[in-house]
């Protein structure tokens, strides 16, 4: 199972991949927002996602976006 995790404190503005979709590695899962900046979000891995968040959520630094197994 891999772990895709916040890279910085942000708004989650926009979930590409949905709860049970099949991403590939290097698929873009979601775009967190700060200080105007897009942060892209990454499949680690191929396989099932299952969401932590959702749109409009705040983040820390470390939080889980998503998992994928």
């Amino acid at each position: 199972m891999y772990a895709a995790r916040a890279e910085i404190v942000g708004n989650v503005w926009r979930l590409h991949a949905q709860e049970g979709d099949h991403v590939a590695a290097g698929d873009l899962v979601a775009v967190l927002e700060t200080m105007k900046m897009e942060i892209p979000v990454l499949a680690g891995e191929s396989g099932t996602v299952r969401l932590h968040v959702r749109e409009g959520q705040i983040v820390q630094e470390g939080d889980v976006i998503a998992e994928i197994a």
